[in-house]
């Protein structure tokens, strides 16, 4: 059964806010993600076409985000859910695996936020405010029809749910290991590729042969404070959405092609 977490004034719809910024003129790095994440899997409404959608609604955006109200832990944009406790991860170092010669630090970041449907003890529709008037206006959600989910309890099931043990599953919360600017000159394993950093500050991704400079097809570096581990602050993570961008049409949401491991080449320097 799906789990409400807090009441919210007035919600606004998000596709308003949409036409409203378009009206203004502000322009994104990449113009087609906003319509791209209709066609995609992400689409839970009544418009999608992927695998899991409800009939109850129409709205796209109110199941990651909300204009009002929203977890002010999460590391994304106005995060429309609870994010399940660092702790009640296992992560890969788990395995004593002796290739692994960087830091992890317990889930967090962007990865807090994808999991929050992705491991699978959460129902999609455990959102903060709910289409419509906000806290709980909507009784229940209908998801019959849709598969990888319990339709009864409206968790994700299979391949989608990735579940609390994530040793199998590519390192989140990694330090990376490459040479990044401003933090690293040499680099902790000499297998890795460098990364890039934006301007002075601090955040970094790493180039993957597309426009000059950062845009939505690099692979994101998360910055995270590792003065737990012993590395000091403000360092490049691999986070979840570091391979995967939400709202993209890529298969499996990659950011780019992974015709030739690209995406695992991007990094990893074999």
């Amino acid at each position: 059964m799906k789990t409400i977490f807090k009441n919210s004034s007035i919600r606004l719809v998000m596709s308003v806010a949409l036409i409203i910024t378009g009206v203004l003129g502000v322009t994104f790095a990449s113009p087609s993600a906003a319509q791209d994440i209709s066609t995609t899997k992400h689409n839970l409404g009544s418009s999608g076409t992927g695998a899991n959608n409800t009939a109850t609604t129409g709205e796209i955006c109110v199941f990651c985000h909300t204009p009002h109200g929203s977890d002010t832990s999460a590391a994304v944009p106005l995060w429309n859910r609870t994010l399940s406790l660092p702790g009640a991860y296992t992560t890969y170092d788990n395995l004593g695996t002796v290739s692994l010669d960087a830091e992890i630090l317990p889930v967090g970041s962007v990865s807090l936020a994808c999991l929050s449907c992705h491991d699978g003890t959460q129902a999609m529709d455990a959102m903060i405010n709910e289409p419509g008037s906000g806290f709980n206006s909507i009784g229940s959600f209908d998801w019959t029809g849709s598969t990888n989910m319990n339709t009864v309890t409206g968790k994700l099931t299979g391949d989608a749910a990735l579940g609390v043990d994530l040793q199998n599953d590519h390192p989140v919360g990694v330090q990376f290991a490459g040479i990044a600017t401003g933090v690293f000159t040499t680099a902790i394993d000499g297998d890795f590729n460098s990364a890039s950093r934006v301007g002075t500050t601090d955040r970094w991704y790493v180039e993957t042969g597309g426009v000059t400079g950062k845009d939505k097809t690099d692979l994101m570096l998360y910055t995270r404070d590792n003065s737990a581990g012993g590395g000091g602050a403000a360092e490049p993570f691999v986070e979840c959405a570091t391979c995967h961008d939400p709202h993209s049409n890529n298969a499996v949401f990659l950011r780019i092609s992974n015709s030739g491991s690209g995406v695992c080449l991007a990094c990893h320097n074999k």
